[in-house]
């Protein structure tokens, strides 16, 4: 069997790209994200230029680490949440370091960006996942 391209998804820097008001439920505000990501995980990303050709169309491992107030948010099927016992970029970081396949990571967050690219991971902006 194939192993599934990983796609780790940052959880506050996703949720923090769009003002709805997500700083007033940081928790329900990561519980929709994750709800958001589970298509995902069984169709893959639409093409976009900062999607790589093998996160289109294809079933993907999607992970969401969430950190703070969002900690102990529940995975739900096709969706792993990943609870960052301290800072979430470091949690990625460490995750994208030991994926053993394909790996693209969901960030604006410039200081992860080169933290993951340096592990190898390609990275995607959060609009590839949550359209403003």
């Amino acid at each position: 069997m194939t192993q599934r391209p990983l796609l780790l998804v940052d959880g506050a820097n996703v949720v923090g790209s769009v003002p709805d008001g997500w700083w007033k439920d940081r928790r329900g505000a990561a519980e929709r994200l994750r709800d958001a990501l589970v298509p995902l995980a069984a169709a893959g990303l639409a093409a976009r230029e900062s999607v790589p050709p093998w996160a289109v169309g294809v079933p993907l491992e999607v992970v969401l680490v969430v950190e703070g107030a969002a900690r102990g948010v529940a995975p739900v099927p096709g969706v792993t949440v990943e609870s960052a016992p301290g800072s979430g970029d470091d949690l990625i970081a460490a995750l994208a370091a030991a994926a053993t396949g394909p790996c693209l990571v969901v960030t604006a967050d410039r200081g992860l960006r080169a933290r993951v690219t340096a592990a190898g991971a390609a990275v995607t902006g959060p609009r590839t996942v949550r359209p403003a």
